[in-house]
């Protein structure tokens, strides 16, 4: 069973989720490596290093890749819909549905259990 992966937005351009991605990546990187390499004591205080790269690059992906994000969720909900809209499940949909198909299969034990009283008697 081969599924088709290909981006639905894909007209030789790199995937909207993968940009975002790698810019996210970058606005981390980059202020870790700044500050790593110029200023002597964060090499010290490598956590403190750490968490300021990461606020700096939580802010950098908050005010300037609104775009990017609002491609790849476009593109994320677009899979959704496509794979909706064909009918393909997910595992988890089809474990559970072959969980529901064995228990409404199976004899409930409310009816075995009248079944052994009436006689019982």
């Amino acid at each position: 069973m081969t599924e088709d992966f290909t981006c639905l937005h894909w007209k030789g351009e790199a995937p909207p989720l993968l940009v975002y991605s790698v810019l996210r990546l970058l606005a981390f990187l980059v202020p870790l490596a700044i500050m790593w390499f110029f200023f002597p004591v964060m090499r010290e205080f490598w956590w403190l290093t750490a968490i300021f790269a990461a606020l700096i690059g939580a802010s950098v992906s908050f005010l300037f890749l609104r775009k990017p994000l609002a491609n790849a969720s476009s593109e994320i909900y677009q899979r959704r819909e496509a794979r909706v809209a064909t009918g393909k499940q997910t595992a988890e949909e089809r474990d559970a549905a072959a969980e529901d198909a064995a228990f409404d299969d199976a004899p409930s034990n409310d009816s075995q259990s009248a079944d052994n009283n009436s006689t019982d008697s």
